[in-house]
């Protein structure tokens, strides 16, 4: 897998920096969250990463096939819905029980059909991580922000299961700024209706531009690149990295800190993710 520069990047790497990209950008949203809110914070991100993807890009619409243009809207409407929900929740609850929550869509992705025995362990290793992670804020627990965290994480899925099929028939770079594009026109009328024309200033569009490339523009594209190489379930499994990462990033960004159960939950669910990576790996070199 190679970017224009021809630099290569091997699928469990770019998953990986994909991971730490969205969760530094996660606490960046946070920052910006009483300035614009929730959802016009989302919208910044979304269109200003579609901007950047668009100028790099450089997409040719003329000819995508029916099919394509089918799936790529679907994927950008979820992206869109997927980053909006998402903010919402996280501006109810703290970031690391967000990402653990919206972590359950894909986790119950990578289960689904499973038949090999090491797959389910991986699977349960980042549940019972989960499992631990889940109480650290039982006290004032906002319910819509849970019930958010989840609906985001169907959409997570959903996200997970068109971009590896679109992967299949388009350029990930082609795929990945028109989906945003139409997340776009998806999140721009919540943004209006934020007042955000009210609030942008220079100070907050800086900080909108490091949000989209962290949040969405670099991350986006090392997924769907990686979706081309392994399967939804192993991208899945090594997606449990998410709730550490989320964990970490409200750490060190914004002070919020785990308590011993917390941080075994967060050995466990890396555990998992390392199993599924070296799992992949010696299947790759069976098959060579």
């Amino acid at each position: 897998m190679k970017n224009k520069n021809g630099v290569s990047i091997p699928p469990v790497p770019a998953v990986l920096l994909s991971i730490v990209s969205v969760q530094a950008g996660a606490a960046i949203a946070k920052g910006i969250f009483p300035v614009l809110g929730a959802a016009a914070t989302s919208s910044l991100r979304i269109v200003l990463s579609a901007l950047i993807l668009v100028v790099y890009n450089r997409p040719n619409l003329k000819n995508l096939t029916s099919t394509q243009w089918k799936l790529v809207s679907i994927y950008g409407i979820t992206l869109g819905f997927m980053n909006l929900v998402f903010y919402l929740a996280i501006e109810r609850i703290p970031l690391g029980l967000g990402v653990t929550l919206e972590f359950i869509g894909p986790l119950v992705l990578a289960l689904t059909g499973s038949k090999k025995a090491l797959d389910f362990l991986w699977v349960i290793l980042a549940a019972a991580g989960i499992a631990l992670i889940a109480p650290w804020s039982s006290k004032g627990l906002d319910l819509l922000g849970i019930f958010l965290s989840l609906l985001a994480g169907l959409f997570w899925a959903s996200y997970i299961v068109i971009g590896g099929r679109i992967s299949k028939i388009m350029d990930s770079g082609k795929a990945v700024t028109i989906g945003m594009l139409f997340a776009s026109i998806v999140i721009i009328p919540f943004a209006l209706a934020g007042g955000i024309l009210d609030n942008i200033k220079p100070g907050i569009l800086v900080a909108g531009l490091a949000l989209a490339l962290l949040s969405s523009a670099i991350p986006f594209t090392l997924e769907m690149k990686a979706l081309r190489k392994i399967p939804a379930k192993t991208f899945s499994i090594l997606m449990s990295l998410e709730p550490a990462a989320g964990a970490l990033s409200g750490m060190i960004f914004l002070h919020e800190y785990l308590s011993v159960f917390e941080w075994l939950a967060v050995l466990l669910v890396v555990v998992a993710s390392a199993g599924a990576a070296l799992t992949r790996k010696k299947q790759e070199s069976t098959a060579l």
